[in-house]
């Protein structure tokens, strides 16, 4: 097969499933791969936030100093960890080694960790810390009170650019054509949601689980779900390396891995990682800088808007299971908005262009979060009368309004953010694509949570409180998206160059466009 226009389907199978039958093995490998790295992903997104945030003397205003102080600089750590391993090995054993590095982590964590964390952890000294420093410090301090649960917390966080991002996306784009990613990401997209809906509902099952065993029995049950959770992502983490196992040997064996819709993932030798290199490589790309502001831009957006609502959430639930419970429920909903929206990406990228497709996510973040804001900028403003339509307290509705602009929001990203960025990767030469989605995806992602914190940190020390950064959060917001749009405008009118007939990628230049 070439990767001239493909014959076409029928009307029904053209919109949910455009898949030849001489890929039909290989693709669906695909599936299984990225339904557990996503089911893992959501499940840790979830654990990660209850732990942290209902923690002894924490709270959410001590996630912009985690992402801060230990997130970015073990992003850094991470990331060198993957550029030597990348030097020595081939992609399929970087695989292996990095998925082993996390699922070993979490279950050492909630079996042999968690258990003496009260131990552990400084509270004695961080309460000496408070009385001393104004109250602006509180979630530095949280940092290392809980220094454990910032582990846990990072580890978590570093699994999307680690292991969805780099590792799994990283693979695809390579083996990958242009022509089959358009018909094979969405219904990735797809996946990716599925995988939402099915954690989420785990997710609460398991926290509703020890919420009736903690009123029944009165053990910690917090301990259980935590190393049920960590049996579920230690298991998918396996079966995901047994099948990636697989789709490598069939990529191999397949005659299309020669041409055609797949291609085998050759290591180039001559292509050497580092993060100095894959920086400086960066720079010098107009092309690659752009989708570095686009996925910085996201973050940012995505990380001041968060921090509010799980601000919001912590006050409504106190215990950590009451917290996964309702943050399950959320990925559920997730889930849900996020399928209709990838059965509706590529419809509007083969309709319209991809700049259309990657400009659906920072409008929906820019219409959601003028909702949000004006919400919480108004919400002593008939809170009376809607608390009686509603049958709910005002903070109930406060955390409803939070979450549903959060759910629209990521629905977004995990289909149209996604899949135009990956998109965008394709036209890349080898080099620009391994040295580019490296230093953009495994560390930019965290320079832009890492910016947005640092903001939020002059504001605390400065206001003391989340509640008196409302305006100057809401109006940085605001520039953030605007120039997000001006980065995809530009990047939209060159990575049509790219599909001009005849055109290849720059193999010895990287200061044009590719």
């Amino acid at each position: 097969m070439s990767d001239a226009p493909s014959p076409l389907f029928g009307k029904l199978r053209s919109f949910f499933w455009p898949v030849h039958r001489d890929e039909l093995k290989v693709f669906t490998l695909m599936l299984v791969i990225f339904f557990l790295i996503c089911l893992n992903y959501t499940l840790l997104r979830t654990v990660k936030d209850a732990l942290v945030v209902t923690a002894k003397s924490s709270g959410a205003d001590a996630l912009p100093f985690i992402k801060t102080y230990a997130i970015l600089p073990m992003s850094l750590l991470m990331m060198l960890l993957f550029t030597r391993l990348s030097n020595r090995f081939n992609t399929e054993k970087v695989f292996y080694v990095m998925i082993s590095i996390f699922i070993s982590f979490f279950v050492l964590f909630s079996f042999v960790v968690y258990p003496y964390h009260e131990y552990l952890h400084p509270h004695q000294f961080a309460d000496q810390c408070e009385k001393l420093l104004p109250a602006g410090f509180h979630g530095l301090i949280s940092l290392f009170r809980n220094w454990t649960f910032t582990a846990y917390y990072v580890m978590s966080e570093l699994w999307s650019p680690a292991i969805v991002t780099v590792l799994f996306w990283g693979f695809v784009n390579e083996i990958t054509s242009v022509e089959a990613a358009k018909r094979f990401y969405p219904i990735l997209a797809v996946i990716a949601n599925l995988a939402s809906i099915f954690s989420g509902n785990l997710a609460t099952f398991i926290a509703n689980l020890g919420i009736s065993l903690n009123a029944e029995q009165g053990t910690d049950a917090w301990a259980h779900s935590l190393m049920m959770m960590s049996l579920v992502i230690f298991i998918a983490g396996l079966a995901t390396m047994m099948v990636f196992r697989w789709l490598n040997k069939s990529i191999i064996n397949n005659p299309l891995a020669k041409s055609g819709s797949f291609k085998v993932n050759q290591k180039d030798p001559s292509i050497k990682m580092g993060l100095r290199k894959n920086f400086s490589f960066l720079a010098k790309s107009p092309y690659l800088l752009y989708i570095a502001v686009i996925v910085l831009a996201f973050n940012i957006a995505m990380n001041l808007t968060e921090v509010l609502w799980k601000d919001q959430l912590h006050q409504l639930c106190k215990t950590p299971n009451e917290y996964l419970a309702y943050m399950g429920k959320v990925s559920i909903a997730i889930g849900i908005v996020a399928t209709i929206s990838a059965l509706l990406c590529g419809k509007v990228i083969e309709r319209f262009n991809w700049t259309a497709g990657a400009l659906v996510t920072p409008i929906i973040l820019l219409v959601t979060g003028i909702g949000f804001f004006s919400f919480l900028f108004f919400e002593n403003i008939g809170m009376e009368s809607l608390s009686m339509f509603f049958g709910a307290t005002p903070l109930t509705i406060a955390v409803f309004f939070g979450a549903m602009q959060h759910s629209l929001s990521r629905a977004s990203k995990y289909t149209f953010f996604d899949s135009t960025k990956e998109m965008a990767f394709i036209p890349l030469n080898r080099e620009s694509k391994l040295k580019g989605k490296a230093a953009i995806d495994g560390v930019g992602s965290r320079l832009g949570k890492s910016g947005s914190a640092l903001f939020y940190q002059g504001l605390l020390m400065t206001l003391g409180s989340l509640s008196q950064t409302l305006p100057y959060v809401a109006f940085f917001l605001l520039l953030v998206i605007v120039g997000w749009i001006i980065a995809v405008r530009r990047l939209g009118r060159e990575f049509q160059k790219t599909q001009a007939p005849g055109f290849q990628a720059d193999e010895a230049n990287p200061q044009q466009v590719l």
